[in-house]
């Protein structure tokens, strides 16, 4: 598994990652519970939807 995503990319999930699970928590609302998907992708530094799409915002990937 190649790491398609670049550094800014990465930043920008984690960040909204993030506000979402803040949302969920000071709402009390389990759809915030989603932001575990950017959160988790920035992370591993791979998106499985760009994967499918052929897009790659790292800079450095073949």
């Amino acid at each position: 598994m190649k790491k398609n995503m670049g550094q800014k990319d990465r930043a920008v999930r984690a960040i909204l990652g993030v506000a979402m699970l803040l949302y969920s928590i000071v709402f009390q609302n389990l759809v915030g519970l989603v932001g575990l998907i950017p959160i988790v992708t920035a992370i591993i530094g791979y998106c499985p939807l760009y994967e499918v799409l052929g897009v790659t915002t790292n800079k450095y990937a073949d």
